[in-house]
């Protein structure tokens, strides 16, 4: 994981893909890969209210895993939970490192809070 300033955010990947009935069942690593490929232009954009460049990280399981990283998004894939991958990545942060996780996940949003991440919503990066 870099630390050269960044803000670091974690895209909950099931969640996000999840909270638009766009036929994603069908084919969950190609809806996957979409999602990866909306993410890359925030890296150097930002999000809305976050300023780029960000670090990007897109947490996928189960079918999704195997989705290949892209310039501007690295894709970590879960060997069991992803919310227990990104519950970890959030542990992990540096204090004085910002770090901003994507999920509608009420359960997520408070494991990671506990670690000092702020939470958005899914929208913010799929309007």
């Amino acid at each position: 994981m870099s630390d050269d300033g960044r803000t670091l955010v974690i895209v909950d990947g099931a969640n996000v893909v999840g909270s638009v009935p766009d036929g994603w069942w069908r084919d969950r690593h190609g809806a996957a890969v979409r999602l990866r490929d909306a993410l890359a232009p925030y890296a150097t954009s930002g999000l809305p209210g976050l300023p780029g460049p960000v670090e990007l990280v897109l947490v996928v399981e189960g079918a999704a895993r195997g989705v290949a990283s892209v310039a501007g998004v690295r894709v970590e894939s879960a060997p069991g939970s992803g919310d227990d991958l990104i519950a970890g990545l959030a542990a992990g942060v540096a204090p004085d490192r910002d770090c901003v996780v994507v999920t509608a996940d009420r359960g997520l949003r408070r494991r990671v809070e506990a670690y000092g991440s702020r939470c958005v919503g899914p929208r913010t990066v799929r309007p």
